[in-house]
């Protein structure tokens, strides 16, 4: 008997099947094969349509079972991921009566700014635990203030793993960690935030049901049976947001327990029990998946990188260069600290840890007669690690005291970046000869970083599994499915610890200008 998971993601939706027994990895598809497309009427804007993601699951459903040679009845539960912050609002009949407006998209960031200052930042960071920001509440009172005919015919508004539970049971509800991911939640009242809501004039009857993280959400019913390929009767027992369901797809609970991530950005989220916020305009706080209104807090930190996997998939594109091994090759023959050459690897937009600039990338201290190609590979790749220590410099001011860090061998840890990875989730293998990026991380933070073998969705179908409220078996079943080596920070750290405070200098100079 298995579990299905789904995550749905804004480049393609990964669906896996796991078994019951023993949470081992069965399988995992990707549709559509190529990326899906966004809709950007303007600059800044990002949306989906979405119909078109459930589309892409009943797709990816299909090959499962036909590849996997699984019947619906063999799958006994459900679990979703699903990209954060995004709106989906329908009409009383479950139409969307939009696109999405995906996490990516910025037109509601004035809202929500406009909101911090007059509401309060003390207030918002009491009570929100963050600024209202380019989250959903203020993205849907874009919509209020610019679509009124649309808003007008609202019926509820829904997060993107939310419709698609939806879809499968024709049951419209959302989770505590949803609501607060999307800027809905008072944790001071462990209420809804009926100030947030009144202040953006967004009637409360919009909010859909709440029901547990984990637990019989809504059933399959006939309609999703039919299009889905899902017996009708089969539980939805999980869903949570992206970032919060890799930290538990990594046995990350816990606090003091932290989940590093990434992709074309990089994440840092860690878990503490404190609802104390200082980095309220820097730091994400979220409520994580194990959150409980009447128990010890359980709030995810999460730090957002913009600047990570892009700066070396360019440097790839334009460097003339073959391939990520090629280009780790060049970078393991130059030392520490690539003989002064530093690269600033924040290109990829405004970096809310610095503050929401804009600094681009930066190559400095280049010297063209002793300089090559080799030192900057090296120099980027230590860029992007000097970044994630950074980050984690950040969140240790914000009172997170890191006992253990877990990185997934995904995204980011799929390309030498991540340092002597194992596997990546383009499904082919690459030989990786360097580990830059994960020994400069462990060494600075004096931790061991351990990569697990696992993917979104893989962690959504065995979170299906925690409705029974067995924790202790469902970190047991990670660490020995997906444990794949650990990283210890070298015993030498000077080397490290000179380019990294080089590295800060340079970081500071154009801070300071900006």
């Amino acid at each position: 008997m298995y579990y299905l998971g789904l995550d749905i993601g804004s480049s393609s939706i990964k669906a896996a099947i796991v078994e019951i027994a023993t949470g081992k990895s069965i399988g995992v598809v990707q549709e559509p094969e190529q990326e899906m497309g966004m809709f950007a009427q303007k600059n800044g804007w990002a949306e989906q349509k979405p119909e078109d993601w459930w589309v892409h699951i009943c797709n990816a459903i299909t090959r499962l079972k036909k590849q996997y040679n699984i019947s619906r009845t063999q799958i006994k539960g459900i679990g979703i991921a699903y990209q954060m912050h995004g709106l989906v609002i329908v009409d009383k009949d479950g139409k969307p009566l939009r696109k999405s407006i995906i996490w990516c998209d910025s037109r509601a960031v004035e809202i929500g700014n406009k909101a911090f200052k007059e509401i309060g930042e003390d207030h918002c960071a009491s009570q929100l635990l963050n600024s209202p920001a380019n989250f959903t509440a203020s993205k849907l009172k874009w919509v209020k203030d610019n679509e009124p005919e649309v808003y007008k015919n609202i019926y509820k508004f829904m997060l993107p793993g939310d419709f698609i539970a939806y879809k499968f049971s024709n049951v419209i509800n959302t989770t505590i960690s949803g609501l607060s991911e999307g800027i809905f939640w008072d944790f001071k009242n462990n209420s809804l935030a009926d100030f947030l809501l009144e202040y953006y004039g967004i009637e409360k009857s919009l909010v859909p049901d709440i029901v547990d993280t984990f637990g019989i959400q809504s059933v399959v019913d006939a309609k999703g049976e039919a299009e889905s390929g899902i017996a009708a009767g089969t539980p939805i027992y999980y869903r949570a947001g992206d970032q919060p369901n890799n930290a538990l797809s990594l046995n990350v609970f816990n606090p003091g327990e932290v989940a590093a991530t990434g992709g074309t950005s990089g994440v840092v989220y860690a878990v503490t029990d404190s609802l104390s916020v200082k980095e309220s305009a820097r730091v994400n706080n979220f409520a994580h998946v194990n959150y409980n209104k009447n128990e010890a807090a359980r709030i995810g930190k999460l730090l957002c990188i913009n600047g990570a996997g892009i700066q070396y998939r360019w440097l790839l594109n334009n460097l003339n260069v073959n391939s990520y091994e090629e280009m780790n090759n060049l970078a393991s023959n130059i030392p520490v600290g690539s003989d002064g050459v530093c690269v600033i690897p924040f290109g990829n937009g405004a970096e809310r840890m610095l503050n929401n600039k804009e600094i681009g990338t930066r190559i400095v201290n280049l010297n063209l007669n002793n300089h090559h190609k080799g030192h900057i590979c090296r120099a980027a790749l230590e860029g992007i690690a000097f970044s994630f220590v950074y980050g984690m410099e950040i969140l240790k001011s914000d009172g997170i005291e890191a006992k253990l860090i877990r990185a997934g061998n995904d995204n980011l840890f799929r390309s030498d970046i991540f340092a002597n990875t194992v596997a990546t989730l383009i499904e082919q293998e690459i030989e990786i000869y360097t580990d830059i990026f994960a020994n400069t991380v462990a060494t600075l933070i004096e931790q061991e970083i351990e990569i697990y073998n696992t993917t979104g969705a893989i962690g959504a179908a065995r979170a299906a599994d925690l409705h029974k409220g067995d924790f202790e078996s469902f970190g047991k079943a990670i660490i020995d499915n997906d444990h794949v080596m650990t990283f210890m920070p070298f015993k030498d750290k000077k080397p490290y610890l000179d380019a990294y405070q080089n590295w800060k200098n340079e970081l500071e100079i154009i801070l300071n200008n900006k």
